[in-house]
């Protein structure tokens, strides 16, 4: 599947900070340490609707991520999925009367037109689950040549007593995980289940949906085992950051986390599991499901993209938070102070500011506090001036390189 065009990325002098993350298993900040190349994977949109700011929040986290490895002298290797075939999908799909492929594809256009607008670095694979359904079955073959599989009704299960580490990365009781499997996709009350929390690896083929053949009969796959597939086959077990919204942490990255484990016989699977919160509208989670969107499309209507882009990072990348017309507005006001000051022949000095913005950036993406040292670099600049030449095009680079934000 083809990915979005890349901004350039202007190179800053020196070398930045080694980054850190808050990692949802370890419940703590800690120290990244990829190698040369930098692995990091996504989770993708089910495309069945437009791109929402929900949707922005989670990627715009980590695009700062993948900035701040860069600056820090790594190749980033990032991989990304869009799971182009799941119930949501061709449910929307059956109520207006649209072809699921058309959907998907048609959705899919717009979240690359909306992932460029806002100046997120692509991913080196963009994969469709339906372009990698072989790799799925194979996978799930080798969990069931491990003896962690179980078939209920032609439908592949794994079975959860095969995962001695489940609940390692979300540390949620029993209770919360049965109650979240429930809500989020999965089936803890179906009949002939060794255990209510084991998890659907290959959904045999129902009268009107697509399928494909596979070693277990015609089918598609499950959610979960989309992602795990796609990580192993483009970045191995092992890499640096899983990544996705803080509603991904149970069932999606639990379970993806320990089919990794029981296939590859590698713990973890990935290093670090880092996720990004959640944002509001009307007092209520931002999801397609509830139907209160605030579109990302029809924003780059209204206004600068850029503008978009400062209202999201105004709010730090883990926080929940709700959504108002007013965030955008301020966010307007600050990209035209920006604008106007890097925008001088001279200006204060920047050496400063630019070691005082990968300090925060480093430090679990404090996007707010990097904005805060750019806005005192630029009152500073239009309200008292400044003699160095060389400064407004380096602020122009800080902002560009560390926060993604194109003056």
């Amino acid at each position: 599947m083809r990915s979005w065009s890349a901004p350039k990325v202007p190179r800053l002098p020196g070398v930045g900070v080694p980054l850190r993350l808050f990692d949802t298993a370890a419940r703590e900040v800690v120290p990244t340490r990829p190698g040369p190349t930098a692995r990091m994977y996504v989770c993708g949109i089910t495309p069945y609707d437009a791109t929402h700011l929900g949707h922005a929040n989670t990627y715009l986290a980590f695009d700062l991520v993948g900035r701040v490895w860069q600056d820090a002298g790594h190749e980033v290797h990032f991989t990304q999925n869009a799971t182009d075939v799941d119930d949501p999908l061709l449910e929307r799909a059956e109520q207006t009367g649209q072809d699921w492929r058309e959907l998907a594809e048609r959705e899919i256009e717009l979240f690359r037109t909306d992932m460029e607008a806002l100046r997120i670095l692509p991913p080196r694979e963009y994969v469709g689950v339906t372009e990698v359904i072989g790799q799925v079955a194979e996978l799930i073959e080798r969990l069931r040549d491990k003896g962690a599989t179980y078939e209920l009704g032609g439908d592949v299960y794994f079975d959860v007593a095969a995962a001695p580490k489940f609940g390692a990365v979300s540390g949620y009781p029993e209770e919360q995980m049965l109650s979240l499997f429930g809500e989020r996709g999965g089936d803890p009350g179906r009949e002939g289940k060794k255990s209510p929390l084991d998890w659907l690896l290959w959904r045999a083929e129902r009268p009107g949906e697509p399928s494909w053949p596979s070693p277990f009969g015609p089918g598609r796959p499950g959610w979960h085992i989309e992602c795990t597939a796609i990580a192993l086959a483009n970045l191995g077990s092992g890499f640096d950051v899983a990544g996705g919204g803080s509603d991904l942490i149970f069932p999606h990255h639990e379970c993806g986390a320990h089919e990794g484990h029981v296939a590859t016989g590698e713990w973890p699977f990935a290093k670090a599991y880092v996720h990004a919160g959640m944002v509001a509208l009307d007092g209520e989670k931002m999801s397609k499901s509830k139907g209160n969107l605030v579109f990302v499309s029809r924003l780059r209507k209204e206004t600068d993209p850029m503008a978009v882009r400062l209202a999201l990072l105004a709010h730090h990348y883990r926080a929940d938070w709700e959504w108002t017309a007013d965030q955008l507005a301020s966010a307007e006001v600050r990209l035209a102070r920006w604008r106007s000051a890097v925008g001088l022949e001279t200006g204060p000095g920047a050496d400063g500011l630019l070691r005082e913005v990968r300090a925060r950036m480093a430090e679990d993406l404090d996007a707010p506090g990097a904005l805060a040292a750019v806005d005192g670099w630029a009152e500073r600049a239009l309200s008292e001036g400044g003699t160095d030449p060389q400064a407004p095009a380096l602020v122009r680079d800080v902002t560009d390189a560390l926060l993604g934000v194109g003056l």
